[in-house]
């Protein structure tokens, strides 16, 4: 038997037994053939002994019986790892990032509890999935959409807590802003509800976010703090239609005035679908990874030799026809001084959509979650190696041109002399209102060697992105304390205060130990890292 850290076996297997009478034997797992679905199949440290790897997993069916578990950790000094679906693939998977700790699997709590077709909402247990959910909205007649990452297999409240983002309009792309209202457990197994759900017999818990005092939302994103039970949503009421489009534009000095244009009309409320920035002519050789950006004479050089555009800023709108229309039109009135300007654009897609739309469109721009993305890893882009799995980089960055530059040549040199490969490449997501986000897709292998290198070149990555100013928003659980460290101001205050939040709501540290390098006292100074 595992057994986590600071436990003996004796105490442990009294703390599964009081477990298993609070959720049921079948719903208590502790063989390694049931704890082996509970790796990180992308996991930098498979088969090493630091791999991070859960000692048991209990899987409650309902609010009480997490109240019941949490109990006796609390009791027992059992650590817990809460997980809703567990398919953070890239991102830790449903691995603890303490190894040893139990997780805590809420995937038979699936129920959606609420839709408000009026107030255009949603309040959901974490076992709901993106599949569930739409499901649920197709099966009811609800004109109602939800946004969807992609792939779309995961929890609506997982990806949340981890602030996901998505592909339709801002407001709701942002996985983490489109969130009203929490239910939590709290390390002393009671219950917590946020905002208005802390007053008795209110109805308007997914209507109004902060409530009264301090707004607490925000204690549970990305934390240790309390196992979330319920969440709230807005939802993106059903447009008339969808258009497409881009703006291509031909010189290496156009790209900081069509961003600036771009922040511009988007911040204005011009355009209110995800926009995007690429460069055509540096993708010659892979559609999905930017090379690196030359120097201006040598860039506008193939720009003539190759007559592709420099940049193309991408722009989607929903809403009534006529409306985008007019906005669309608008747009180019805009952009029309940009020396040699193209435009481009897509028909008009009419909602509902059509069987024959359903074939062709990117079904997450949509609101329907897919597997597709998928099918990108067998087409052979560039370099094709088939690898393990991959890991995400993903550091924001500033919203400019400029930004994207400097985040571009600063990435490809550095992995370049680290002999850091990259699957992905992209150096400007926008899920995230006023945000660029640099997407890197690092390939891992189950080789110790490799992976090795890939971690010191990986943290050598995070402390180079800090000198610049970019620090990761997520990241996987063995490079967590590494991009905690990155923000350091005021000799690292805001990990501080984090772990003083952490002493007060937990003081035996038995929830989700080290998630993103906030450690309880007892494992700090490398204990548990």
């Amino acid at each position: 038997m595992t057994v986590p850290p600071g436990l003996g076996e004796a105490d442990f297997a009294d703390g599964l037994a009081e477990m298993r009478d609070a959720v049921g034997t079948e719903w208590v797992f502790d063989q390694p053939a049931d704890l082996n679905t509970y790796r990180d199949f992308y996991s930098v440290l498979w088969g090493e002994p630091e791999e991070k790897r859960a000692s048991a997993a209990i899987a409650p069916a309902n609010v009480e019986q997490v109240q019941a578990v949490v109990r006796v950790a609390s009791e027992r000094n059992i650590p817990l790892y809460p997980i809703s679906t567990g398919r953070n693939l890239g991102y830790g998977g449903s691995a603890p990032v303490l190894s040893g700790s139990v997780v805590l699997d809420l995937k038979r709590m699936d129920r959606v509890l609420d839709v408000n077709e009026n107030n255009c909402s949603c309040l959901v247990e974490p076992g709901v999935s993106y599949f569930d959910m739409y499901r649920h909205l197709q099966e009811s007649g609800s004109k109602l959409w939800l946004d969807v990452p992609d792939p779309g297999w995961g929890s609506l409240v997982g990806n949340a807590l981890d602030s996901g983002g998505g592909y339709t309009a801002a407001g709701y792309r942002g996985h983490w802003e489109a969130v009203c209202g929490i239910e939590a457990v709290m390390a002393d197994g009671e219950l917590l509800r946020t905002g208005m759900g802390a007053l008795p017999g209110s109805e308007t818990w997914q209507q109004y976010r902060m409530g009264i005092g301090p707004c607490l939302d925000g204690l549970f994103r990305q934390s240790s703090l309390g196992v979330v039970t319920k969440m709230g949503f807005y939802l993106f009421p059903q447009p008339e239609a969808y258009l497409s489009v881009s703006v291509d534009v031909f010189r290496f000095e156009d790209l900081e005035p069509l961003v600036e244009l771009l922040n511009e009309l988007e911040y204005g409320h011009v355009f209110n679908g995800m926009p995007g920035i690429g460069s055509p002519v540096l993708a010659q050789e892979n559609p999905i990874a930017m090379s690196i950006v030359p120097e201006a004479e040598v860039m506008n050089a193939m720009v003539r030799e190759t007559g592709l555009p420099a940049w193309r800023g991408s722009i989607n709108f929903y809403g009534p026809e006529k409306v985008i229309r007019a906005q669309w039109d608008y747009v180019q009135e805009r952009f029309a001084h940009f020396e040699g300007v193209k435009f481009n654009e897509t028909p008009v897609v009419k909602l509902p959509l059509s069987p024959d739309d359903m074939e062709r469109i990117h079904k997450p721009r949509f609101g329907i979650p897919s597997l597709e993305i998928f099918s990108v890893g067998s087409r052979g882009y560039g370099d094709f190696n088939p690898s393990d799995g991959h890991i995400w980089f993903s550091a924001v960055i500033p919203r400019s041109g400029k930004g994207i530059i400097d985040a571009n040549r600063v990435m490809r040199t550095e992995c370049e002399r680290l002999g850091l490969d990259l699957f992905m490449f992209v150096p400007s997501v926008t899920c995230w209102s006023r945000s660029f986000v640099l997407f890197a897709a690092v390939p891992v292998y189950k080789d110790a060697a490799r992976n090795q290198h890939l971690r010191d070149s990986v943290k050598e990555i995070i402390r180079i992105c800090a000198t610049h100013g970019w620090g990761e928003y997520r990241c996987p659980p063995a490079f967590m304390d590494a991009a905690m460290d990155a923000y350091s101001f005021g000799d690292h205050k805001l990990r501080r205060v984090n772990e003083q939040i952490k002493d007060a709501l937990d003081p035996r540290g038995i929830l989700s130990a080290g998630r993103y390098g906030v450690w309880p006292r007892h494992l700090r100074d490398g204990g548990g890292a």
